[in-house]
């Protein structure tokens, strides 16, 4: 059985709004397992344990928060246990524009450094909405092409994982056993 973990950071609360949707992505399919945590409770055999990682930090100046950063500089100094599992990133920013994608990228950045196999999104979860780069929030997600990004972007994780960590090929995305697009 698959496991996800959904690690996060929230200052003001709307990456962990976002952790809970990749959460429920992830929970849409069977026989995976889900963790959620925030990087204040979480230890590193959370992250041993996993297959897979989807990682949240709001943005902090156009980049990963530092709290985020100082946590994979202290907690994991041994990257070959965690060498080949899957991850995605996904963040809250101020406003549109605030830098989130970026966020994004220095958190896959990370998570390359630890030998991750990161990933994109490229399905619409709306007219002119995507997760090419995970999913990224201005403040609090309320609609639902903002919601359903989030847990599109974990449902994905949890496909990889059930086609590459449990051999579940019938789950790759590219058999498009759901809508994937809104014109679709």
């Amino acid at each position: 059985m698959g496991k996800v973990l959904v690690l996060y950071y929230s200052k003001e609360g709307n990456t962990k709004k976002m952790a809970e949707f990749v959460a429920e992505g992830s929970a849409q399919i069977a026989d995976i397992q889900v963790r959620i945590k925030s990087i204040e409770e979480a230890s590193r055999e959370d992250i041993v344990w996993c297959d897979g990682i989807a990682l949240g930090s709001p943005t902090h100046l156009g980049t990963v928060s530092s709290k985020m950063k100082q946590f994979w500089e202290d907690i994991l100094p041994d990257w070959q246990k965690l060498d080949g599992k899957i991850g995605c990133a996904f963040s809250s920013q101020g406003g549109w524009g605030g830098g989130a994608e970026l966020t994004c990228q220095a958190l896959m950045t990370i998570m390359l450094n630890y030998g991750f196999l990161v990933f994109g999104v490229p399905d619409y979860s709306g007219f002119q909405f995507t997760a090419h780069y995970g999913a990224t929030q201005a403040g609090e997600p309320r609609e639902e092409k903002e919601i359903e990004s989030c847990r599109r972007l974990g449902k994905r994780l949890a496909e990889w994982i059930a086609v590459y960590c449990d051999g579940r090929k019938e789950l790759h995305p590219l058999k498009r056993l759901y809508k994937r697009n809104p014109w679709d």
